[in-house]
């Protein structure tokens, strides 16, 4: 068996900052998807999801850390998606995201010091300037990646998502346990 090495490291600060989280808030577009619109000749609105971003998502769940998704969107496919990732903490067509966080927030019994959220745009500024630890993908503009306390190498709908899920199952010691739920030993050797 060969060893494992681990292949994400992150500055001693930027973990003590990311610990404590119990509560992450995403955007959609710009965040889950890479921002594009795309319509069908019907006039449909399509979405292309990361499933990087899906799993990192999942992986939130089973740390016991809720993600939320607060959108000014509004559609059949993102709708779908959301109920395939098991997430039921969602706000739909919203623009005016900081009363629907701060709901959630009442719902779940936590406060803004327990929140991180990932946007990438002006509507989701009210929210990055609350939580204790706000992330920008690399693509986002340049007001949300100034306020980011972290801002992925990834591009949103291609892994920023998973990074920034990544970064807080480390930050709160569930990585290593999560790897070892789906059978890599984590303390393995070096290979015979």
């Amino acid at each position: 068996m060969r060893a494992l090495i681990p292949a994400l490291n992150y500055a001693p600060e930027l973990l003590l900052q990311a610990q404590g989280i119990r509560v992450v808030f995403f955007d959609v577009d710009g965040v889950l998807t890479d921002g594009g619109l795309y319509f069908s000749e019907s006039g449909e609105t399509l979405k292309r999801f990361s499933v990087l971003d899906g799993q990192g998502l999942k992986l939130l769940q089973k740390a016991g850390i809720t993600p939320v998704v607060i959108t000014g969107r509004d559609s059949a496919p993102l709708r779908l998606r959301m109920k395939a990732l098991g997430i039921s903490h969602a706000r739909y067509g919203t623009e005016d995201k900081r009363p629907a966080a701060e709901a959630f927030l009442q719902e779940l019994g936590l406060d803004w010091s327990q929140a991180a959220a990932m946007g990438d745009d002006w509507p989701d500024l009210p929210v990055l300037q609350r939580v204790a630890f706000a992330c920008a993908p690399a693509n986002g503009h340049a007001q949300a990646k100034a306020l980011a306390h972290h801002v992925t190498s990834e591009r949103g709908g291609e892994g920023a998502a998973r990074a920034l899920c990544d970064l807080l199952l480390v930050a709160g010691g569930h990585y290593a346990k999560l790897l070892a739920q789906v059978g890599v030993d984590v303390n393995a050797g070096p290979s015979a």
